[in-house]
């Protein structure tokens, strides 16, 4: 098993008149209706799992990572080898595999991805100011620019 690395999973059905494939997990005969392909191996839908957290992993996407000898789904992957970081705004730790939002360099949780000043959340869309590495809403940013004694630009 070559080390980190990522790899496809596909399911195939078995044709009934095929000899039956050698299971990679168990070592027995697949005689299911359909077989998992991964790691240029064949293996019952039962018998390919995160070596962490037990899922199938035919049924949580179509990709695996492997590292240390470990067959892992991309969670626990991410969790056990995965860059983490600290949020911009509260500055505690955020999983490699937790959900982000980001704004040039900095990057946040999404719980955390708000107004500084207001603290107004942002939707899909929203527009958002970085200004001496703060996130600020429009209304925010457009009355820090009056206050320093210019007017945005309004296109």
């Amino acid at each position: 098993m070559t080390e980190n690395k990522l790899y496809s999973i596909q399911m195939l059905s078995v044709q009934p008149d095929t000899k039956p494939k050698g299971c990679a997990g168990c070592n027995r005969k697949i005689k299911d209706r359909y077989l998992l392909k991964a790691l240029d191996k064949y293996w019952h839908e039962d018998c390919l799992k995160c070596a962490c957290c037990d899922c199938r992993l035919g049924e949580v996407g179509s990709t695996l990572y492997t590292k240390a000898n470990l067959i892992l789904c991309r969670r626990d992957y991410l969790r056990l080898f995965g860059v983490t970081g600290n949020c911009a705004a509260c500055s505690k730790l955020i999983p490699a595999f937790e959900m982000v939002m980001r704004a040039k360099e900095n990057v946040y949780h999404l719980d955390c991805f708000a107004c500084q000043l207001c603290n107004q959340r942002f939707c899909v869309g929203d527009k958002f100011f970085l200004k001496n590495n703060m996130i600020l809403c429009q209304t925010d940013y457009e009355e820090g620019l009056m206050k320093e004694g210019y007017a945005p630009q309004v296109r």
